[in-house]
């Protein structure tokens, strides 16, 4: 038996779930729309978060070595075009693409960390962690664009990388926040043609951005108050 446990807002998990959906695995899925206690959350992992993975006798937690697990143990892949890829990283090109992916993930917690801590009422200015945290952002993109094959295709040609999928995640998560980032796409065509290709597959259709309910896509210009997407009846 397959299950994933996950928050219904995180980027982390949102990732495994579209790779989930491109290998079309079946998986019992346990979403948590509010964060449980230590306790409960201790019983599934010791790190405290999602997304947890279970595959028979299997349990992973951390979604890279989830997402390399998916990969290298599910070989078939779906008819979607470009398919997903068959491994995290080319036999080629192996550190580069592990360092890819590792700054992705870097670029993840930054922002993790920033939208946590606005959450808890911590607020950026004065505070010179969180300013490094802004800080480190337009780098991370500046190299991250450098990285992108060209226009159109992502960091592996001719296939959607688990890169890919996990760098949209963020990105989008970010634009669905209202966390005052501003990432400049305009500035990173590549990266901004990435998230293009990605956005229409249906795996991502099928897993789209929430917040810590369902049905919340965004927010409105207040930056507070949740905008609820119509075809779900909330309000």
């Amino acid at each position: 038996m397959r299950a994933l446990l996950f928050t219904t807002g995180s980027p982390f998990a949102r990732g495994i779930r579209i790779i989930l959906d491109e290998l079309g695995l079946d998986y019992e899925r346990r979403e948590e729309i509010t964060t449980p206690s230590v306790q409960q959350r201790a019983k599934a992992t010791p790190t405290l978060q999602v997304p947890t993975f279970w595959d028979g006798d299997i349990t992973l937690w951390e979604s890279t070595l989830i997402a390399d697990y998916l990969l290298t143990t599910y070989t078939d892949r779906s008819s979607a075009t470009p398919p997903l890829a068959e491994s995290i990283w080319r036999r080629a090109t192996r550190w580069q693409d592990k360092l890819i992916l590792s700054t992705i993930q870097t670029f993840g917690t930054t922002v993790a960390t920033i939208s946590q801590m606005k959450t808890s009422g911590v607020e950026r200015d004065g505070n010179m962690y969180l300013i490094r945290c802004v800080e480190r952002l337009p780098h991370l993109m500046a190299w991250l664009e450098q990285q992108t094959v060209s226009q159109g295709e992502g960091f592996f040609e001719t296939v959607v990388s688990v890169q890919d999928i996990f760098l949209a995640c963020w990105i989008r998560f970010i634009e669905n926040r209202p966390l005052d980032l501003d990432l400049k796409l305009e500035d990173h065509p590549k990266i901004e043609s990435l998230l293009g290709r990605v956005d229409q597959r249906d795996s991502f259709k099928n897993n789209p951005i929430l917040w810590w309910e369902p049905g919340v896509i965004g927010y409105a210009d207040d930056g507070k108050t949740p905008i609820y997407d119509s075809s779900t009846g909330s309000s």
